[in-house]
């Protein structure tokens, strides 16, 4: 782009000027017309479409990972409910063996069967 220096008269208000203030405007040699602008604005707002839609999809893709994520810690409790029953069904033999009334009990020496 090029600019190009335009005589710039301030009026009377504006003529107080302090340092380090520009006394001329550059103005744009680029014109655009309506069809241009339009065109413009149609662009920007359907860049601004899809960055939205971006946004929309990304927290949708991390609701289905939580989802997900929620369906593997209830599976694991189930796994766990059924481990802990297990561990219990094994575990009671043990304590049985163990227990007093157990060690207190001796071995049958005869055993007989009755046969018909």
């Amino acid at each position: 782009m090029s600019y190009s220096q335009s005589t710039y008269t301030p009026s009377r208000r504006q003529q107080n000027w302090s340092r380090n203030q520009n006394t001329t405007r550059f103005a744009s040699s680029i014109k655009l017309g309506p069809v241009a602008h339009t065109v413009i604005v149609a662009l920007m707002i359907t860049v601004l479409g899809l960055i939205y839609l971006t946004q929309a999809t990304r927290a949708t893709s991390y609701d289905y990972e939580s989802q997900k994520i929620d369906s593997q810690i209830a599976d694991l409790n189930d796994q766990k409910s059924d481990l802990e029953i297990e561990n219990a069904r094994l575990t009671a033999l043990e304590t049985v063996k163990k227990s007093s009334v157990a060690r207190e009990m001796t071995a049958a020496t005869n055993t007989e069967y009755v046969q018909q």
